[in-house]
């Protein structure tokens, strides 16, 4: 009796050894997606906050992430794929983008966020404010300059020819300026400088170059695009290239971006970044 009780417990023993096992390799084996992952600006310190979140390796994503400060190359970068996926551009520039590069298009994942243009000025309270004859800066890349300039029409300070959401347009596009301003196109990064330069009146700065810059874009700006149909196309997306448009691993960049635990922290680091998750198609209308 006692040798069956003893046999028995070195059986017992021998399962559960087995079983241990067998759970500590079948959790080892749990297969890790590596994706490297170009940005910049503040959005390179979301990803890297998301990289080594704990909802990433739930996700079974590796993500390592490169900064980039020559937006053009980012695309570039995805076409040969130097890097496997982006976050940095808006709608309009992807569309943009894929239209002037029809054999080294990029393919968008899902929506990211949305973050509003403001017009900034330490001489003025309000855009009736700004006199006549005054300066305005603008970004110069194409993407910012039109956005800029819309801002301005929204703003009621010019008008400019009828054009669709997703058009891009230019200073010639600028049909009404009845207080004839001048508009000065810049390099993006520059614009924070100006706002203390005795010569510009406003600057029209992209949210993220306003958080670089410790700029709210609610309390600071004197005026700020409104989050609606019309600016849809200033929706941040996140892109991969033709390889992996179809790997549902690459999926999981956007859903994990969504993810509660990450918006958590982007509402206490970057407040200006909203959340916007709909589908590409509706960008599109």
């Amino acid at each position: 009796m006692k040798k069956l009780v003893i046999l028995l417990g070195v059986a017992l023993v021998i399962v559960v050894a087995i079983g241990v096992g067998f759970f500590h390799t079948k959790k080892n084996t749990t297969s890790t997606t590596t994706i490297v992952l170009g940005s910049q600006g503040t959005d390179t310190a979301v990803w890297q906050h998301i990289a080594a979140s704990q909802a990433a390796k739930k996700a079974g994503l590796k993500i390592e992430v490169k900064d980039f400060t020559d937006s053009a190359a980012l695309n570039r970068a995805l076409a040969d794929n130097a890097i496997q996926a982006n976050a940095f551009q808006s709608y309009a520039y992807y569309v943009t983008y894929n239209k002037a590069n029809p054999k080294n298009q990029v393919f968008a994942l899902g929506t990211s966020y949305i973050q509003p243009m403001g017009l900034y000025s330490q001489r003025y309270r309000a855009v009736d404010r700004i006199p006549e004859h005054a300066t305005i800066a603008i970004a110069n890349d194409p993407a910012a300059e039109s956005r800029g300039l819309k801002l301005l029409e929204s703003a009621g300070l010019m008008t400019l020819k009828p054009h669709a959401v997703d058009d891009l347009v230019t200073p010639n596009d600028i049909v009404k300026n009845p207080k004839s301003f001048s508009i000065k196109p810049v390099v993006s990064t520059t614009t924070p400088a100006l706002l203390h330069d005795q010569g510009v009146a406003a600057v029209a700065i992209d949210n993220n170059t306003a958080q670089q810059a410790k700029l709210n874009v609610f309390k600071d700006a004197i005026f700020h695009e409104k989050l609606d149909q019309n600016t849809r196309a200033n929706v941040n997306v996140i892109v991969t290239n033709k390889q992996h448009q179809h790997d549902q691993n690459y999926q999981k960049l956007v859903t994990l971006y969504h993810d509660p635990t990450i918006q958590k922290w982007l509402k206490k680091y970057y407040p200006g970044k909203m959340s916007v998750e709909k589908p590409i198609s509706t960008l599109a209308k």
